[in-house]
């Protein structure tokens, strides 16, 4: 059932041309995964679910009040008609609040952190689409400047904060408002881009959530003693980090060529220069898993507790996917 209404809320979200539709739609997507981040009953991922549903609770009421003003001052709820510059920044700003774009991003890793992989990997892909297909629907009435000052700065706030980071959902999440940042930064120019850039982020995240999952690791000194384990996971796992921080010629690096490109393209050297700049943060921390992972022989007596090597199980076959889709797609371009 949770499931479903999940993937009902979204998809509401989608088809609506209606702000209250849209709004509806992110309601029962937000109720829907509440309990699915609960289902542990752990107090960590107690906290993370209020967490959670304190800020997607405030910015829902946002986009409510923003579209009734909207409806209030022009007369109607149709969304390619937000001509009130009032109404679309608190748009803006609800949806940015949703996906965790800087500087309303305080909320993604400590929600992250305390939830388990599966759910997590839910939380930063799934639950990205539906504010980002109102995103792109609103971009053009939506201030440029406001845009480009948002994703320039989840790109940076993105490659900063997960530097210093040594739990794994952690990194995951800055790595998200990372993504984030380069998909809003392009949305006013190139659209489409936008989309693909989603679309290399979505597969990327999976193949590194589901190893994770599949090596049980949520610590970066577990990353340490996997390679005993799987070697060839271990590989695999390191080109999936590289393909995330955008090394060609893996697929991570197609969203980012394309998007700098554009970006010069439209005459703003200066923009693309500092995101270029802000991948080479986020670069620093993916080098690190894979240090960790594939260049150390861990000590034999290792500080961390070594894990069970239980048989998992998982499904190879969403792995196996996620991880050929993050690392083949680059001939696409």
């Amino acid at each position: 059932t949770l499931l479903s209404s999940l993937g009902l809320g979204t998809t509401l979200t989608f088809a609506s041309s209606h702000w209250l539709l849209a709004w509806m739609g992110l309601e029962i997507n937000t109720l829907a995964i509440i309990p699915l981040m609960a289902q542990h009953h752990h107090p960590r991922a107690v906290e993370a679910t209020t967490k959670y549903f304190l800020t997607q609770a405030t910015a829902a009421a946002m986009i409510l009040f923003a579209s009734t003003t909207n409806a209030w001052i022009t007369g109607v709820w149709d969304m390619n008609s937000l001509s009130n510059p009032i109404a679309s920044t608190m748009i803006i700003a609800a949806l940015a609040l949703k996906i965790g774009l800087a500087p309303m991003h305080f909320w993604m890793p400590e929600v992250l952190q305390g939830l388990d992989l599966l759910t997590g990997l839910v939380l930063s892909t799934w639950q990205k689409l539906a504010p980002l297909a109102l995103i792109i629907q609103t971009a053009q009435s939506i201030d440029p400047l406001l845009l480009t000052a948002l994703g320039l700065m989840s790109t940076l706030i993105g490659g900063w904060g997960g530097l210093n980071q040594t739990q794994l959902r952690k990194i995951l999440a800055y790595s998200s408002i990372a993504h984030m940042g380069w998909m809003i930064i392009v949305l006013q120019y190139a659209p489409q881009l936008t989309l693909l850039a989603l679309l290399t982020y979505i597969f990327m995240t999976s193949a590194a959530f589901l190893t994770l999952k599949t090596s049980s690791a949520t610590k970066i000194g577990t990353l340490a003693t996997v390679w005993s384990k799987s070697p060839i996971l271990t590989t695999t796992t390191a080109l999936v980090l590289l393909s995330l921080g955008g090394l060609p010629p893996l697929t991570g690096f197609m969203p980012k060529w394309l998007i700098l490109q554009e970006l010069a393209k439209q005459s703003l050297p200066l923009v693309a220069t500092t995101m270029a700049l802000a991948a080479l943060l986020s670069l620093y921390f993916y080098l690190r898993l894979c240090y960790a992972m594939t260049l150390t022989i861990s000590p034999n007596t290792t500080a961390s507790t070594t894990p069970w090597r239980v048989r998992t199980t998982q499904a190879p076959f969403p792995l196996a996917l996620a991880t050929v889709m993050a690392l083949g797609l680059l001939p696409v371009t």
